[in-house]
C-alpha cells in the first residue's frame, strides 16, 4: 500500500490546489476534517483496463459528499484492494473548487500471463488435459488466487490419477522486454510414483470370507501384476465411496447392524499403502410378519406375492427396496400401481416390532387417484422432424400413466439410431390438483449418416469402396432446395447408394431405399433395392481385329448379375409387440458367358425369391447393447419349378438344369444380452463419467439349403461358406452365404462348392471403453464353434470347429462399426494344415454381424 496512503490518514499536510481556476494556493487542514462534494473522478490506469470498472468497484460516484479526512477514502482503497487485481492504489485530491473536491484514482495492474509452460516429467496428453481445466489466457490477470488455483488445480489432476506424492508449485518471470507488465508462468511438476494399494486388511470379520469383502471395493483394490483392469491405485475418495459397499454386502446377509469400527491407511513403501479395516459384524436378523395397509386396489394375497419374501427369510433391505420400488430383474409393487396410472402412488415400510433377531413390518401404502397424461412434449431434436419421435412415443394424452410406456418409449427412440442413448431423459410433471400428468421427452441427436470410403484385399485383387448411407433421409423434401443442409433429413427414411470396384475384375453397384412408416400412420415399413454386379477374368469387353476394327472381345469371360428387391415389414402386437414380420420378394438374373469360374461357364440363370423373416428384438441399444433378447426365423422360397414343369433332370446339363434356379432355405438365429455388472451413472447427468458395465452376448445360430426333387439336387446357389471374419473383400458371385469363425481363414471350413448345413455357436464377453456417440469403443473377448456338412446325414452340432480370441470394436458414426480381433484356431482342418492347430491370425470386420448366423 501506497505510503502517501498512511500519512493521509495520521498527520496533517498541505496540498495545493487550484480553486475557481486560479493558481492562488489553498490550503487543505487534515486535522480538521471538512466536508466535500465530489466534482469529479479521474482514473489512472494501464491502457488494458475499463477505468469505468475501476470508478464502479471503488463504490465513488460524482455528487457524493465525502469527508477529508475520513473513512471514505479508506473504504475506496478496501473496495479495489478486495479485487485481488492490484498491486498499488493511490487516492489524490487534484483540486478543490468551492465545497468540490475531484479526486484522481491511480492504480498499478499486477502483471498479466504472456506465456506459460510445464516443467518436469508431464507428457503431452496429460498436459492438453491440464490446460483444459486451468483454463489459462493471454492476456490474464495474474492473481495470487489464480497462481494457486493453478496450482491446486494441476496437484488435484495427478493425484485423482494415483501420484498421491506429487509436488507441484509454480513461479513466475518477469517479461523484461514487454510494454506493460507481463509475467511467464511455469508450473513445475514432479509427479513422483504412483502410490498403490499393496493390501487390503479386514479384520473381525467371521461370516463373509476377505476375498469377497475385497470385491465388493470396485476401486480400492489392491494391486496385482496380473490384473491389467485393476491399476491398484490410491485414492481418498474412492475409498470412501467403496466402503459403505462392504457395509451393504452384510445388510444383503441379514447383518443389519454391521458397522466399520474404523480405517487405516499408512504407507508401507514410499510408494505403497495398506489399508486395515476394522468390522463389527453385530447379529443377524430375519424377516418377520409382513403387513399391507392401505391398499385398496390390488389383495393382499397378490401383493404378497409380487414381495415374495416369507417370514424367516434372512433380513435384506435391498432385496425389500427392489421388490417395492424398483426391481431391474422382474416386477415390483410400484410397477404395478404406476403402471395402472397411479403416478401419486407412495410405498413406506416401517419396522413396528424387532423381537430379538425377527424383525417385523408394515407397509403403508397411499394409493392415490389415477393420473390422466395432459400433454406430451419433446425437447432437443434440431434434426429430427417431431412427427418421427411422437409416434414412437407410447404416452398418448388422455391415456392413464404408464411407467412401461414411458420405459418402452426410451428404447424405442433408441433404436432409431438418431439420439444419444446416454442422454435421454424423461421427466413428467404431475399435477395433483386435477389429476394429470406432463411428460417431456428429451433427446439429443447425434450423427446417424454414414460414408465408406475403403480399400481392401480380396479374391487377389485391391478393391475400392465408396458409399453413403443417409439414415433420416427427407424424400419428401428433396426438391426442396431450403431443406438441403447438406441434405434433406429428419423424416426417418433410409437411402444408401454403394459402389465396389477392383477395376476391369470386379464391379457392383447397389441403391436401396426404405420407408419405416409407410403412410404415416402405422409402422409398416417398405423397402426397395436394385444391384447389378460384373464379374471377368480382366478382360475388355472389346478388342480390335487385324484390320482394327472393333469386335466382342473372344478371351472375356463374364458373369453379370442383376437384382431388385420389395419388401414391406409390419411391428406385431401378438405374442407381444416385440414381434415383427417382413416380406422381401427378389429377383436376380445371372448371365454367364465363357465364365469358367462357376458349376456351369454358358447361359443364364433366374432366381425368384421369397423371404418371410419372423423376428423378436427386446435389445435395449442398437450399437452397444447391455440387455434384451433377439430372435429370427428366416425362410427364403422359390416357386418349385422341378414339381409341375414335367421335365427330366437325371442327364440334364447344368446350364439347363439350373435355369430357373430351386430351393428352400431355412434359417434360425437366437441371441442374448446379459449384464453382468451394475454400475450406474452419478447423480449429475452431466459429469461426463459412464456407467460401464460388462456384458456377456451369447448366439446360436443353424442354416439349412433344402430342395424339393432329388433329381436336381441341392441348388448351388445360396450356400453356406464358413471361416474367418465373414469378408473377403469382394464375393464371386452374390448367391451364396458367408458366415464368420475367427481363428480360421476365409471360408476354409466349407468344401470349394459351399455347403448346405451349417451351425455356429459365439459367446463373447464386453466391456465398453466409451460410450460417446461421436465414438463409441469396446473391447471384447470370445469364444466360438461351428461347422458346416456337405451331406445332410453327416449333421451333427456338437462336431464343429472351435476358436477363441480376442478383439476391439469401435463405431464412427460417419463410417459405422468397424472390428479387428485376433483368434486362435483348435481344431485341425483337413487338407489345409496350415490353419487351425492353435494357430492364430487377425480379422477384420465391417458391420455388427459376422453373418446372419
Amino acid at each position: 500500500m501506497s505510503c502517501l496512503l498512511l500519512v493521509l490518514c495520521s498527520f496533517t499536510l498541505k496540498a495545493q490546489v487550484q480553486v475557481n481556476g486560479d493558481s492562488t494556493a489553498h490550503t487543505i487542514d487534515y486535522a480538521t476534517p471538512r466536508q466535500y462534494t465530489v466534482g469529479g473522478i479521474e482514473v489512472e490506469c494501464s491502457p488494458y483496463t475499463d477505468k469505468n470498472i475501476i470508478r464502479l468497484l471503488s463504490g465513488l460516484t460524482v455528487g457524493d459528499k465525502i469527508q477529508i479526512p475520513g473513512d471514505k477514502i479508506s473504504e475506496i482503497i478496501k473496495n479495489l484492494w478486495k479485487q485481488g487485481l492490484f498491486e498499488d492504489i493511490q487516492v489524490y485530491i487534484t483540486k478543490v473548487v468551492g465545497d468540490d473536491a475531484f479526486i484522481k484514482i491511480a492504480v498499478v495492474e499486477k502483471p498479466r500471463l504472456s506465456r506459460y509452460k510445464f516443467v518436469g516429467n508431464v507428457k503431452k496428453s496429460e498436459a492438453d488435459d491440464i490446460r483444459a481445466k486451468i483454463r489459462l489466457v493471454t492476456e490474464k490477470i495474474m492473481t495470487d488466487y489464480t497462481l494457486g488455483y493453478v496450482k491446486n488445480t494441476v496437484r488435484d489432476y495427478y493425484v485423482n490419477k494415483g501420484y498421491y506424492n506429487a509436488d507441484v508449485h509454480v513461479t513466475t518471470e518477469l517479461e523484461k522486454n514487454a510494454r506493460t507488465p507481463h509475467v511467464m508462468v511455469s508450473i513445475h511438476v514432479n509427479k513422483g510414483k504412483k502410490v498403490r494399494i499393496k493390501n487390503l486388511n479386514f479384520y473381525g470379520n467371521e461370516v463373509v470370507k476377505d476375498w469377497k469383502l475385497r470385491r465388493k471395493m470396485k476401486d480400492s483394490k489392491p494391486f496385482r501384476l496380473y490384473n491389467p483392469f485393476n491399476s491398484g491405485k490410491y485414492l481418498e475418495s474412492n475409498l470412501e465411496k467403496d466402503l459403505p459397499s462392504v457395509l451393504e454386502k452384510y445388510n444383503s446377509k441379514g447383518y443389519r447392524d454391521a458397522r466399520i469400527v474404523k480405517d487405516t491407511v499408512y504407507f508401507v513403501k514410499k510408494n505403497r499403502v495398506n489399508i486395515d479395516v476394522f468390522l463389527d459384524e453385530g447379529h443377524k436378523y430375519y424377516f418377520g410378519n409382513i403387513k399391507w395397509l392401505g391398499n385398496a386396489k390390488y389383495r393382499t394375497g397378490q401383493l404378497d406375492t409380487i414381495l415374495n419374501i416369507k417370514p424367516g427369510e434372512t433380513f435384506d433391505q435391498s432385496l425389500l427396496d427392489q421388490k417395492l420400488f424398483m426391481n431391474p430383474n422382474g416386477y415390483d409393487v410400484s410397477s404395478l400401481y404406476m403402471d395402472d396410472g397411479y403416478l401419486f402412488f407412495q410405498v413406506t415400510p416401517q419396522e413396528v416390532n424387532v423381537h430379538n433377531d425377527t424383525i417385523d413390518l408394515e407397509i403403508h401404502l397411499y394409493e392415490g387417484k389415477q393420473a390422466t397424461i395432459n400433454k406430451v412434449t419433446v425437447m432437443g431434436n434440431s434434426k429430427t422432424n417431431d412427427h418421427v419421435i411422437y409416434r414412437e412415443i407410447r404416452s398418448r394424452p388422455g391415456q392413464l400413466f404408464r411407467r412401461s410406456d414411458i420405459m418402452r418409449t426410451q428404447r424405442e427412440l433408441s433404436q432409431l439410431g438418431y439420439f444419444d442413448p446416454e442422454k435421454l431423459n424423461v421427466t413428467p410433471t404431475p399435477n395433483p390438483a386435477d389429476g394429470t400428468v406432463d411428460i417431456e421427452y428429451r433427446v439429443e441427436e447425434k450423427p446417424s449418416d454414414q460414408v465408406e470410403l475403403s480399400g481392401g484385399w480380396g479374391g487377389g485383387q485391391l478393391v475400392g469402396t465408396l458409399g453413403v448411407s443417409f439414415n433420416n433421409f427427407s424424400m419428401r423434401n428433396i426438391f426442396k432446395p431450403r431443406s438441403w443442409s447438406p441434405l434433406p433429413t429428419g423424416d426417418g427414411q433410409k437411402f444408401s447408394i454403394r459402389g465396389q470396384t477392383s477395376g476391369l475384375y470386379y464391379q457392383s453397384y447397389n441403391m436401396s431405399f426404405t420407408e419405416p412408416w409407410l403412410g404415416g400412420k402405422k409402422p409398416n415399413s417398405l423397402t426397395f433395392s436394385l444391384f447389378h454386379s460384373q464379374f471377368t477374368n480382366g478382360q475388355k469387353k472389346y478388342a480390335t481385329d487385324g484390320e482394327g476394327n472393333k469386335i466382342k472381345n473372344p478371351n472375356r469371360q463374364s458373369m453379370q448379375i442383376t437384382g431388385v428387391s420389395l419388401g414391406f415389414g409390419k411391428r406385431l402386437k401378438v405374442p407381444d409387440d416385440y414381434f415383427s414380420m417382413f416380406a422381401d420378394i427378389s429377383y436376380n438374373y445371372y448371365s454367364l458367358d465363357k465364365y469358367s469360374y462357376f458349376i456351369f461357364s454358358q447361359g443364364y440363370a433366374n432366381d425368384f425369391n421369397l423371404k418371410l423373416n419372423l423376428s423378436r428384438n427386446s435389445v435395449d441399444a442398437p450399437i452397444f447393447p447391455k440387455n434384451g433378447s433377439n430372435f429370427s426365423f428366416l425362410a427364403q422360397l422359390t416357386p418349385p419349378y422341378s414339381l409341375f414343369n414335367g421335365r427330366d433332370y437325371t442327364n440334364m446339363p447344368a446350364n439347363e438344369r439350373y435355369k430357373f434356379i430351386e430351393y428352400q432355405k431355412y434359417k434360425i438365429t437366437a441371441e442374448w444380452f446379459t449384464q453382468l455388472t451394475n454400475k450406474v451413472k452419478g447423480p449429475n447427468s452431466n459429469d461426463g463419467k459412464e456407467a460401464r458395465n460388462l456384458v456377456l452376448r451369447t448366439k446360436i445360430g443353424f442354416g439349412l439349403l433344402g430342395m424339393y426333387n432329388s433329381k436336381v439336387g441341392v441348388s448351388p446357389f445360396e450356400r453356406f461358406y464358413l471361416g474367418g471374419s465373414g469378408l473377403s473383400g469382394y464375393q464371386n458371385y452374390v448367391a451364396r452365404e458367408i458366415i464368420a469363425l475367427r481363428g480360421y481363414t476365409d471360408n476354409s471350413l466349407s468344401s470349394s462348392q459351399g455347403d448346405p448345413l451349417c451351425a455356429r455357436y459365439t459367446m463373447e464377453l464386453r466391456y465398453p471403453v466409451t460410450l460417446n456417440p461421436q465414438a463409441t469403443i469396446f473391447v471384447l473377448g470370445f469364444a466360438e464353434a461351428g461347422n458346416s456338412w456337405a451331406k445332410y446325414k453327416d449333421f451333427n452340432p456338437f462336431q464343429v470347429k472351435r476358436s477363441a480370441g480376442f478383439g476391439l470394436r469401435v463405431f464412427l458414426p460417419m463410417f459405422g462399426l468397424l472390428g479387428i480381433d485376433y483368434g486362435w484356431g483348435f481344431d485341425n482342418v483337413p487338407g489345409n494344415p496350415s490353419i487351425g492347430n492353435g494357430k492364430g491370425q487377425f480379422h477384420f470386420t465391417l458391420g455388427a454381424q459376422l453373418g446372419e448366423l
